[in-house]
């Protein structure tokens, strides 16, 4: 049942006594968007509005086609990011009838000011004198004198600082935050325990101290040397915090967050949603697939519900539907039924909450004894911020990274399951503790188990840290652990094993050496959430991929159109070269010194499969873009086949594209789609090679079905054979395995292979690292715009099993030496992180026996996969 919308208290005129600061300084021009006969036109106004301390960097935007009044939307971004990061969503909810404005908080993009973390003094009244303005405005439909329709939205800082606005403002009246904090100081000192990564990410991705006010900077210094927080340092992120203004929160709240989190993991969305909708207003909450560690954030459905949640609170159309109370994205194989996407959702009519469902599990074990290292070295690895996006992906396809070293954790282990058992929530368990010390910081987890009781997958790299005081004296202290909340499905012959650890290379654990001594008392308390059904498929995406790829290929048209320049002479030399880039740079918009690309160079030669590898941020997507001529680079130069690559170069021909899936008609078979596509082109029938891209992309007799019945993998090798089509020359494939199962997955390595069999040229970037070492013949891998290394996989990989040992300093050439003498190791080479090795026979717990006998001091111990190791070691070196 749906709850009735609460009445907003009558608003005051104080609310109108802001006007005057939020006065217009500067009005920067309008900027008017190409749309498709079908879409209206969208205006974006860019502004400078002057606030008491800052000047904030704004943009406005709306469309035409309706002289009525239209409900406002404030648009937020994330840490680090600045207004453009959030253009494309604005310019969409404009053409969907909203007055959009979207601005740069301070300290960031082009605004001025210092970073309060959403300061009520500052940004938080920042976002009212953007209300006044907006109150002002023609367009936008007002509720009151001075009182504009308005909902708030963005991701992470963003998704708090619209929490804050609706508990600040009574103005506001819906709100859909996303992946964001409900308490700052429970995020970053969860349990007493400091977050030490994650935290130096802010602070530096801030730009460092001077960008700070002076009370963070110096809380944040003060933690970071003493390794734990302090009451102070509590207070002020928690007055900061959405939790502050909870109980006035009190508006229709769609409440988005990430599964793969360590930073702002599911129980952040949990207290957010039942304080909410403990203040009588309407809650939905949402667990999309991604999060701040990677994984799939499931854009366009999660914008596309947004959309739905404003147009149903703020536009009062009681017609459309906000969707389930409770939704899940999950990952599996393909429905056998409709051979649908393999992303997909369960959902209840209620919140369950992160204890529903219990099921009890035994756990086997004895009391156990285990030891926090001196300066809590080596550490445990669980997730890695920065890098984590590709292992908590990899979780999900059964190949966790997580590591423990022996003699710092205890475990405990369940029977083989009988049945599967889906576990969504927090899982919890009561354990007593002794230690030889006043104070025990653990790190609880649960594991998969596979059925051989080696292989075991951290669902989500989550952990839990706690801090348990008063275990010294006596019996020591008996505590019930709430393990991180999953949504994961066990198999059957499975088991769970919970693991107490004394370190984790995340968080910060006590410098001082100590025994912990951990006995389980009782069962594991497993969370099913029974109410939950899997979803009825929603809309195909190709339904509204179609029209929308078709607005974006006519923009691009006729933006190219305008934008063809004189391009440089073709160089001879380079005529049988199908790629080559030279000194290619990409600033950020409106940045002197920002790069999203800078100074790279590599050159591919014919019948090479390259990966184009890299973390999150690292320019792939910019440098592809680059590549295909969607943009213009600042400097540098790219040749294909010896000819400059501008917009519209006839070149282009010679390149075929797969990003992001293509659109089909679903009632049409996958050879008349096909057609129908070259012919759009406007090039000859016998051009399009079409029975050799089929052949290569191996569809059989499907060709002749309506491309509806088609599998997930199989649409994908359709989309494939469109960009095949012509048989370009040199193929990019960006993330062409996504959504696909390990049999899809390897038939998609075949297709890839065989086209460049022939001598032609393959461009492929993912983030399934074993695909790309049994695909790519070669790699060049990226990290934050800069070409890190490129050449043959296997002199990047190396041969045999490597293993990434990172220390505290630099290891002194003769220990090097002494290491690679030793029996059983292949080769050791020093590293500005530490050394990589080749184990020929010996094992990684040998190596690390020897090391600690050596003195080395060690910080970490890599995972057990070539690949994995060389791309951590390498984007490690060139972060240093």
């Amino acid at each position: 049942m749906e709850i009735p919308t609460p009445r907003r208290p009558r608003l005051r005129r104080r609310w109108l006594a802001g006007a005057a600061a939020a006065a217009v300084l500067v009005g920067a021009g309008t900027w008017t968007a190409v749309a498709s006969d079908s879409a209206p036109t969208v205006h974006r106004d860019d502004q400078t509005m002057e606030m008491p301390g800052a000047r904030i960097d704004t943009s406005y935007f709306t469309a035409d086609g309706d002289d009525r009044r239209r409900p406002a939307v404030l648009l937020g971004h994330g840490f680090g990011g600045s207004k453009n990061d959030v253009r494309a969503q604005a310019e969409k909810l404009a053409r969907d009838g909203y007055a959009v404005l979207t601005w740069s908080a301070r300290g960031f993009g082009e605004s001025t000011g210092t970073i309060g973390l959403n300061d009520p003094a500052y940004e938080v009244k920042d976002v009212s004198r953007m209300i006044d303005w907006l109150a002002e405005r023609p367009e936008v439909q007002l509720d009151g004198d001075g009182d504009p329709r308005v909902g708030m939205s963005g991701a992470s800082y963003g998704g708090a600082i619209s929490l804050l606005g609706a508990g600040h403002d009574p103005r506001v009246d819906a709100i859909a935050p996303v992946i964001t904090y409900w308490n700052l100081a429970d995020s970053l000192f969860p349990d007493g325990v400091f977050k030490k990564l994650w935290a130096g990410i802010f602070f530096s991705t801030g730009g460092g101290c001077d960008t700070f006010e002076k009370q963070l900077c110096e809380m944040y210094d003060r933690v970071a040397v003493a390794g734990k927080p302090d009451t102070a340092a509590r207070e002020l992120l928690a007055e900061r915090s959405p939790s502050a203004v909870g109980d006035r929160i009190k508006v229709p709240s769609l409440i988005i967050q990430g599964q793969t989190d360590s930073l702002f993991p599911l129980s952040q969305s949990d207290v957010m949603a039942k304080t909410i909708k403990a203040n009588g207003a309407p809650v939905a909450v949402d667990w999309m697939a991604g999060g701040h560690d990677g994984g799939n954030a499931e854009t366009g459905r999660v914008e596309g519900r947004i959309t739905s949640w404003f147009d149903h609170y703020l536009k009062k159309d009681t017609g459309v539907d906000t969707g389930p109370a409770f939704r899940v994205s999950r990952t599996g194989g393909v429905d056998s039924t409709d051979g649908r996407a393999l992303l997909r959702g369960a959902t209840s009519d209620s919140y369950p909450g992160l204890r529903s469902g219990i099921a009890n599990i035994p756990l086997t074990g004895r009391e156990q004894s285990f030891d926090n290292p001196a300066g809590a070295s080596p550490p445990a690895i669980s997730t890695v911020p920065g890098v984590g996006g590709g292992l908590s992906q990899l979780s999900s396809f059964g190949m966790g990274l997580a590591l423990d070293f022996p003699g710092q954790f205890a475990r405990f282990d369940s029977r083989p399951l009988d049945t599967s058992l889906q576990v969504t929530g927090s899982p919890t368990v009561r354990v007593t503790v002794k230690a030889d010390s006043d104070d025990a910081v653990l790190f609880g987890k649960v594991y998969d188990v596979g059925p051989d009781g080696r292989q075991q997958v951290l669902p989500s790299q989550l952990v839990s840290p706690v801090r348990i005081e008063g275990v010294k004296a006596g019996d020591g202290k008996t505590v019930e652990l709430t393990l991180p909340a999953i949504d994961h499905k066990v198999e059957a012959g499975h088991r769970l094993r919970v693991v107490l650890a004394a370190t984790d290379l995340a968080y910060a654990s006590p410098a001082v050496p100590a025994t912990y001594t951990v006995t389980v008392d009782g069962d594991l308390s497993v969370p099913t959430a029974p109410a939950l059904s899997t979803a009825a498929p929603t809309l195909a995406w190709w339904v509204w991929g179609l029209p929308l790829g078709g607005a974006l290929i006519a923009a691009a048209l006729l933006l190219t159109a305008r934008r063809r320049v004189s391009a440089p002479a073709p160089d001879p030399e380079l005529a049988d070269v199908p790629l080559q880039i030279t000194d290619l740079s990409k600033r950020y918009a409106k940045s002197a010194d920002r790069y999203a690309v800078r100074d790279l160079s590599f050159r591919v030669e014919k019948g090479q499969v390259l990966g184009l590898l890299g973390p999150n941020g690292a320019g792939k997507t910019t440098t592809l873009r680059m590549l295909m001529g969607l943009i213009t680079p600042d400097a540098g130069d790219i040749r294909v086949f010896g000819h400059a690559i501008r917009p519209g170069a006839p070149v282009l021909s010679h390149v075929g594209s797969f990003v992001e899936g293509a659109g089909f008609l679903p009632h049409l078979s996958g050879r008349d789609n096909l057609e129908l596509y070259w012919r759009a082109t406007g090039r000859p029938a016998e051009d399009s090679h079409i029975e050799q891209a089929l052949e290569i992309a191996g569809l059989g007799d499907a060709l002749a079905r309506a491309v509806r019945t088609y599998s997930q993998g199989m649409r994908q090798r359709l989309a494939i054979a469109q960009a095949m089509l012509g048989l370009p020359d040199l193929l990019i494939l960006d993330e062409p395995t996504n959504g696909l199962d390990p049999p899809q997955i390897r038939e998609m390595r075949d297709v890839m292979i065989r086209y460049a069999a022939e001598g032609r040229t393959v461009i492929v970037s993912s983030h399934l690292l074993s695909e790309v070492e049994q695909t790519c013949t070669h790699l060049v891998v990226m990290d934050r715009g800069r070409l890190v290394q490129a050449g043959p996989v296997a002199e990047i990989t190396g041969s045999g099993d490597t293993v990434l040992v990172t220390t505290a300093g630099q290891v002194p050439e003769p220990v090097v030496d002494k290491i690679a003498a030793m029996p059983g190791i292949g080769s050791a080479i020093r590293t500005d992180e530490g050394l990589l090795v080749r184990l020929d026979g010996a094992s990684t717990n040998t190596l690390v026996t020897e090391l600690i006998r050596m003195d080395v001091t060690l910080t970490g111990v890599g995972p057990h996969r070539r690949l994995e190791d060389a791309f951590l070691t390498l984007i490690s070196g060139a972060s240093a």
